[in-house]
């Protein structure tokens, strides 16, 4: 791993850095750092004060969602002229909910070597922490601002993806309970997981009504990074859907596509749209 590559392209290292403690930060992702020609960074200043704890000098150049498509074509032609590069975010893994894409895709196109430096992700620190299943879950990054928009998005969520994990700034997150409680019910297994790795990590685990009381109980708990989790819904026997909505979806459903038959049969019974959406897929399961 060196700067240059006498005749041949450099490598786009892809570098996971700490999302809180800097313990967390591995040997391999100091070396690629001290290494690199250029350090391409979604804030160059935080990303200094990351360096220059360890005594690293890099040349930086930043890269954010505002400069993404023009910046990567540059760091394209420095990559193509023997120069490798790492690419940082201002915490944890760069592209999951932060910039990247752009390059990675463009560098890709380009047959440029790019290389994975594995290491902290806050929606994976916190999954595998929550007690909630593993096994399957989908990744929403930050829900929109707007509450009506936010519950629009977690309404058209299949209801058969696992666990459900979102990104959410502190000063939202009440608001984003309570849709969530519309949108799935205040039954609904929740977990919120704040401050990952750092002195103030907790995790809350309840309703959206009792996370928010928590929540409430003292200001400085509205503060720093936030994962929010949903578990799953419960499996709920076909029984204990109404023997009326069941015909209705079989009968919209020769007709209409599963979510759309779901969502009808829903609103004309009113049943929940995720039950018959799952009750569906298990009847178009079973016929495969």
């Amino acid at each position: 791993m060196t700067q240059q590559h006498s005749g041949a392209a450099g490598s786009l290292f892809i570098v996971a850095t700490p999302i809180g403690n800097l313990d967390d930060i591995s040997q391999r992702v100091l070396q690629v750092l001290r290494e690199v020609a250029w350090v391409a960074a979604e804030d160059t200043r935080h990303s200094g004060k990351l360096l220059s704890h360890f005594n690293i000098s890099a040349r930086f150049l930043s890269l954010h969602d505002h400069n993404e498509k023009q910046r990567a074509a540059s760091l394209l032609q420095k990559l193509q002229a023997g120069e490798s590069v790492a690419l940082v975010s201002d915490a944890g893994t760069p592209l999951i909910s932060d910039p990247g894409y752009s390059l990675v895709r463009l560098c890709r196109d380009a047959g440029v070597k790019i290389v994975p430096i594995p290491g902290p992700c806050a929606l994976i620190a916190a999954l595998c922490c929550a007690g909630l299943p593993t096994d399957k879950f989908h990744f929403i990054g930050f829900l929109p601002a707007k509450s009506g928009q936010r519950q629009q998005v977690l309404s058209d969520i299949p209801a058969n993806v696992g666990t459900l994990i979102t990104y959410e700034a502190a000063r939202r997150v009440k608001d984003t309970l309570a849709d969530v409680a519309v949108v799935f019910g205040d039954e609904r297994e929740l977990v919120l997981a704040k401050e990952i790795s750092k002195t103030f990590e907790h995790f809350c685990h309840g309703t959206a009504q009792s996370i928010t009381a928590w929540l409430e109980e003292d200001p400085q708990r509205c503060q720093g990074e936030m994962v929010l989790m949903i578990a799953p819904p419960a499996d709920k026997p076909d029984d204990d859907i109404h023997p009326a909505a069941q015909k209705t979806l079989k009968l919209l459903m020769s007709e209409l596509p599963l979510k759309k038959a779901a969502a009808l049969t829903a609103e004309i019974h009113g049943e929940k749209k995720n039950a018959l959406y799952k009750l569906g897929l298990s009847w178009d399961l079973a016929q495969e």
